[in-house]
C-alpha cells in the first residue's frame, strides 16, 4: 500500500470519526437547550395555574359570602310572609 493512499484512508477515517463525535455534541447542545426551554415553559404554566387557582378562591370566597346574605335575606323574607298569613 503506498503512502499516499494510507494517509490519505486516516485522514478520511479521523475526518469521519470527529464528524460523528461533532454531530453527537451538537445533538447534545440542542436537546439540553430545547429541554431548558421546555422546563421554564412549565415553570410559567405552573405560575400561571397558581395564579388563576387563588383568583378562582377568591371569586369561589365571594360568591359563597353573596350567597349566605341571599340566604339570609330569603329567610326574613319567608318569616315575614309566614306572618302575613
Amino acid at each position: 500500500m503506498s503512502p499516499l493512499i494510507f494517509v490519505t484512508t486516516l485522514l478520511v477515517l479521523f475526518g469521519t470519526i470527529t464528524f460523528v463525535f461533532a454531530m453527537r455534541y451538537v445533538s447534545q447542545a440542542y436537546q439540553a437547550r430545547a429541554q431548558a426551554a421546555q422546563s421554564q415553559d412549565y415553570r410559567k404554566l405552573a405560575s400561571d395555574a397558581v395564579t388563576a387557582q387563588s383568583g378562582n378562591a377568591a371569586t369561589l370566597s365571594a360568591i359563597q359570602s353573596e350567597l349566605a346574605e341571599i340566604k339570609t335575606r330569603m329567610t326574613s323574607v319567608e318569616k315575614i310572609l309566614k306572618a302575613v298569613e
